[in-house]
């Protein structure tokens, strides 16, 4: 590729032809600030608070569009530029809502990071302002009042997950994000991802917060109160106390849990292993069955059933019946484990902690109370959890490393792996391709199905037959296999689909990071790769090896796609009509 040489703040610098300036000053040496700009979502130059000096040019230049010249003399940091971004930034604060101590964003928001950086006067502009209810849903506040309309969310919504349910409405100083015909975000077909949320600078948007309810559970001695963490969690859960991006932290994650009061602590990967038996098994009937719908599609991934219940319900039939491992998992508590310990349902209580927003709406689906009562009683984000830790004093950063508690706390590596983009698709081949040839293989690493990139597709051969299995993350991406799977372009067998980019690791629950950090390093890819390191060194990294599934199935389900199986782990799925959520 070509390359173009240039000056930033007189240190010269080589970049490739058609660089931003915005990347190009990075590569010298100098952080030029954004808030409209978040890489591969957004790209507005709307903000202005990422204005530079470009020598002969007649006004300041938004270096987050801008792209770089051969002999161009930039500068990021002179004091017209500098007076430039207060006087802009102080603009947006005029009609902020400023209540900083209380909003969710405290201590991690890019607004009011740029104020102090800037010195700004947050009353410099006081005047009118706008004034906005607070949209609410089961999942999601959206508050008007604090966002400054860089239209991430936006983006994030419609380039990113192809939904586009949020715009900007009406003009000018009455200008505001919302949705068509001013219509709450509960009558729209948004799938609950909560990547609006993650991309977000401010607090104007945040999860339905629930740790209330989990205090006045915990609180309640007459409930017997479990709670089970979902894969991703331990590799996020750490960045909210200073851990570096990509930490591991399950074992303090499972110590503070403990000090919390939770009277059990699971890992969800145990139900996890559990969805690869019964998709396995699935999936192998499919094969043999000609009339069954095929490429079978996974079934984790709550955002991704809502898209396919909204978006492509002719499709609905290629779904795993499969329940997630968090229904698995919750219905598996109120059934076997509540008959084996003889713990009445009336005092039983389940919470999951998950790295995923549409979670929360999840628990209120149909056909998910197995015993007759909800699977699951209440769903904290990660970002929930970090919360309720703070919030009782549990000094997170000093806990010892503690274990799960038996005898459901044990999961395989193979349940640890759906955290990342393509570890449901390799958790079943590991399984999936033993039982065919039953025997074990030499190696288990289908690293094909690996990675962060939106679509992957691989051919396993299963004791002679070629299977070709496709895995997407993000919705646009899914969107792009479905046409296929539908104009009968591709003869995919199986398929997995994640809702958020790069799989649940990036979930719209996991701790938020500045777009100063994800415009600059791979957050996914750290994540993942502390689940897969963990992975290599397990000494239990198949599903179906599990000491915990082999009992489950002895004891109480008698095996995979069991009558009983199909009562409890199992689900169904039907058309639902746009505006009703």
């Amino acid at each position: 590729m070509k390359q173009v040489t240039l000056k930033i703040n007189n240190v010269s610098v080589t970049v490739d032809a058609g660089t931003r300036i915005l990347d190009a000053a990075k590569k010298a040496g100098f952080a030029i600030p954004t808030l409209c700009y978040m890489k591969d979502v957004c790209n507005e130059g709307s903000c202005r608070v990422c204005v530079v000096e470009v020598k002969g040019a007649r006004s300041l230049v938004a270096s987050c569009s801008a792209v770089v010249s051969e002999g161009m003399e930039v500068f990021t940091n002179t004091p017209k530029v500098i007076n430039s971004r207060k006087k802009t930034i102080e603009l947006i604060l005029s009609n902020h809502k400023k209540a900083c101590l209380d909003c969710v964003r405290n201590g991690n928001c890019e607004l009011s990071r740029l104020s102090q950086d800037y010195g700004c006067d947050p009353h410099a502009y006081d005047g009118a302002s706008t004034d906005y209810a607070t949209d609410e849903t089961a999942y999601l506040v959206r508050d008007n009042s604090k966002c400054v309309l860089c239209r991430r969310c936006v983006g994030v919504c419609n380039n990113v997950q192809s939904i586009g349910v949020i715009g900007p409405n009406k003009r000018g100083f009455s200008t505001h994000i919302g949705c068509a015909f001013e219509q709450p975000l509960a009558a729209t077909a948004c799938v609950a991802c909560g990547q609006c949320i993650t991309a977000c600078p401010t607090g104007a948007l945040h999860e339905k917060d629930d740790t209330d309810e989990v205090k006045a559970l915990l609180a309640d001695k007459e409930k017997y109160v479990i709670v089970g963490t979902a894969p991703s969690v331990r590799v996020g859960l750490g960045e909210e106390f200073g851990y570096p991006v990509g930490s591991n932290v399950e074992g303090k994650m499972v110590a503070a849990l403990k000090r919390l009061g939770f009277d059990k602590v699971f890992d969800v990967d145990m139900a996890a292993d559990m969805t690869i038996m019964e998709e396995g098994t699935e999936f192998l009937a499919r094969l043999k069955d000609k009339t069954a719908a095929l490429p079978m599609m996974t079934s984790c991934s709550p955002g991704w059933i809502r898209y396919m219940e909204f978006y492509y319900p002719e499709l609905l039939s290629n779904l795993s019946t499969c329940k997630s491992p968090q229904q698995m998992f919750g219905a598996i508590m109120k059934t076997y484990y509540a008959k084996k310990f003889d713990i009445p349902l009336d005092k039983l209580r389940v919470v999951c902690i998950m790295p995923c927003v549409a979670k929360k709406t999840e628990i209120f689906r149909e056909h998910q109370a197995a015993a007759g009562v909800p699977d699951v009683d209440v769903v904290l984000t990660t970002r929930e959890l970090a919360r309720l830790i703070k919030n009782q004093g549990v000094d997170f950063t000093s806990l010892p490393n503690e274990k799960f508690d038996d005898p459901i706390g044990l999961g395989s590596t193979a349940g640890l792996i759906f955290g990342a983009t393509g570890g449901v698709m390799e958790a079943a081949l590991r399984t999936v391709s033993e039982v065919v040839l039953g025997k074990s293989l030499d190696k288990i690493d289908f690293k094909s199905v690996r990675g962060t990139k939106g679509i992957k597709v691989a051919s396993v051969n299963l004791n002679g037959e070629v299977i070709k299995v496709c895995v997407a993350s993000g919705l646009a991406n899914a969107k792009k296999v479905l046409e296929d799977v539908k104009a009968g372009k591709c003869d995919y067998k199986f398929i997995e689909i994640m809702t958020c980019p790069g799989g649940c690791v990036n979930g719209g629950g996991q701790p938020i990071q500045p777009s100063s950090v994800t415009n600059n390093i791979d957050v996914r890819a750290l994540r993942a790769k502390a689940i897969y390191d963990a992975d290599k060194k397990a000494p239990l990294r198949k599903s179906h090896e599990n000491p915990v599934v082999k009992t489950l199935y002895s004891e109480f389900f008698g095996e995979p796609g069991s009558h009983r199986a199909h009562e409890i782990l199992h689900t169904s799925y039907k058309k639902r009509e746009k505006y009703n959520f």
